[in-house]
């Protein structure tokens, strides 16, 4: 287990996280010192935090954290990593367990382990769902589902899903980063999605693979993501161009997502800790000043 103010970093496909154990900090997590944790300048460094809460009625407890210091319902990748760090520092005694998230609860488990370390890991990411009211998303439809979206002069049809946390899905024939990168804020922040949205521009690669780009919601553009990658198969197998398994393609790496007949969503892919620690007294002062 983690001693006082100790970390742990880890990524899945390039998507890294700090990991918390909230027991043994000696500052509050809060925005400030959140974004002051994921600034790459000023503290660690990472795509967002993982904070344990404990374990109650054999649930592991966890809350996650954007590097803008909003707080995310459900990651993929947040996930996989955190079973890991579970597994891996002795806070679980079994390779299956539940996680309680803001978004649900999900069950992990720990696929391959090299050296007593997990390597490879499944999330039953639970439920997707393409009602508009429980995305949430303002839509005159019962189902945002191929609606029309402007953003300036580019016009788009988007398909919005949630897998616990909202997502709005564009297919392409092109990939193009720079547009990612200029739609994707404008996207997130529209005002037909309350709780603002992730963003993926998905290309099809057949009925098996899809190859993905991601602007990820207080995060920006991201690597790789779970969720993104549970909310793009969801969607492509409604609009009937892919089945029930399919291998998703991002920059970061790939991630095997496979659909049962009520839309429930698994997750298989690979997680890697990069490093282990305990944060300075300096910086721990500073947290505490924020």
């Amino acid at each position: 287990m983690l001693g006082k103010n100790g970390f742990i970093k880890s990524h899945g496909l390039g998507n890294d996280y700090v990991v918390l154990d909230g027991s043994f900090l000696g500052f509050p997590i809060n925005e400030d010192t959140i974004k002051k944790i994921c600034d790459v300048h000023y503290g660690i460094g990472s795509d967002g935090i993982l904070l344990y809460e404990g374990e109650k009625d054999g649930l592991y407890q966890l809350r996650i954290f954007n590097p803008d210091g909003s707080e995310a319902e459900k990651s993929g990748n947040g996930l996989r990593i955190f079973a890991k760090f579970l597994h891996d520092y002795g806070y679980v005694r079994t390779t299956s367990f539940r996680i309680n998230t803001p978004g649900g609860i999900v069950s992990a488990n720990i696929d391959k382990q090299i050296k007593g370390k997990a390597t490879l890991v499944t999330i039953d990411m639970g439920k997707a769902t393409f009602t508009a009211k429980d995305i949430p998303v303002h839509c005159p439809e019962k189902e945002c589902f191929d609606y029309p979206l402007t953003i300036g002069d580019t016009q788009l049809n988007i398909h919005c899903v949630s897998v616990g946390n909202p997502h709005c899905v564009i297919f392409t024939d092109v990939l193009d980063e720079q547009q990612v990168r200029m739609l994707g804020p404008h996207i997130e922040n529209h005002p037909m999605f309350p709780n603002r949205i992730n963003v993926q521009f998905v290309k099809l690669i057949s009925e098996n693979e899809i190859e993905m780009l991601i602007w990820e919601r207080g995060a920006g553009y991201t690597l790789a993501s779970g969720s993104s990658s549970c909310a793009a198969v969801a969607v492509a197998y409604k609009k009937g161009i892919t089945g029930k398994e399919v291998v998703v393609n991002m920059p970061g790496g790939k991630l095997i997502i496979s659909l049962d007949n009520d839309w429930n969503i698994r997750l298989s892919g690979g997680v890697s800790q990069i490093a282990e620690g305990v944060l300075s007294d300096e910086l721990v002062d500073e947290l505490n000043s924020l």
